[in-house]
């Protein structure tokens, strides 16, 4: 892969400001045009229905609040309209870092591929790449350029078929990468692979995240992998350019990972 930006893509002093669920959203830039928000899924589930249904008439067009309305479960209703809020605070931040005027939140529109290798990989109405992630108490959503995913998931004990699955191997272990490797959180080290999973808009189809081999993890957050057989005909067949830069972080609780061209 090619070399990332050295320094950490959230800073230390701000990650807490980040991911703090008391705050409706963040927002953060990061380097090579891709900013990155954040919605508060606790503070909206704070708001009660009345509460959520009320924001969802401001900020949503009329067939998002109809399907929003429609979700019967009421975790899922709460998740959908962080991660749609997410990339509408996303989309305007990056339109004004551009110099352009932020697209109202309404007409942010988010699509999704309809079948295909890449069904479910969001996208716009707009000249910008997207991806969305949620977890535990929040929503992420990256918005820059070019081709791009994005994982969160919370820090937490894994299965020890999940723990199996993403170890480090032992023939890479004496290595100093394998060992850096090693210090990888199990919860980042799955983050980084759905990352670059999501990038190419397969999600966990086509071997899901054994289709991604982590090769190293560096100071500042950059980390390296390689795809698997079938991933690399998958990127052959659909001619998906490779990301340039790959950073993964343990912020508060969660860790997150994100690929970018």
């Amino acid at each position: 892969m090619a070399a990332n930006p050295a320094a950490a893509w959230i800073p230390a002093r701000n990650r807490s400001a980040f991911l703090d669920p008391a705050r409706p959203w963040t927002v953060r830039h990061l380097g090579d045009g891709l900013t990155v928000a954040a919605v508060s899924i606790a503070w909206l589930a704070g708001l009660g229905d009345a509460g959520q249904a009320a924001l969802a008439r401001r900020h949503l067009a009329a067939d998002d609040q109809r399907f929003r309305a429609g979700l019967r479960i009421r975790k899922r209703r709460v998740e959908w309209l962080a991660g749609r809020l997410a990339v509408a605070y996303a989309v305007g931040a990056h339109e004004r870092r551009l110099g352009l005027e932020a697209t109202p939140v309404p007409d942010v529109r988010v699509r999704r591929v309809a079948d295909g290798p890449r069904a479910g990989k969001p996208y716009l109405d707009q000249p910008f790449e997207i991806g969305i992630s949620h977890a535990g108490d929040f929503a992420v959503a990256a918005c820059g350029p070019h081709p791009l995913g994005i994982d969160l998931e919370p820090v937490r004990e894994l299965s020890p078929y999940l723990n199996d699955l993403l170890a480090v191997p032992a023939a890479r272990r004496g290595d100093a990468a394998g060992r850096r490797l090693g210090t990888m959180p199990p919860a980042l080290r799955w983050a980084c692979r759905e990352a670059v999973l999501k990038y190419y808009g397969v999600g966990l189809r086509l071997g899901g995240v054994r289709q991604v081999e982590l090769t190293g993890w560096h100071p500042g957050g950059r980390f390296g992998w390689r795809a698997g057989a079938v991933l690399r005909d998958h990127c052959a067949v659909s001619a998906a350019p490779p990301p340039r830069h790959s950073l993964a972080q343990v912020i508060d609780g969660y860790t997150m990972a994100v690929v970018w061209r």
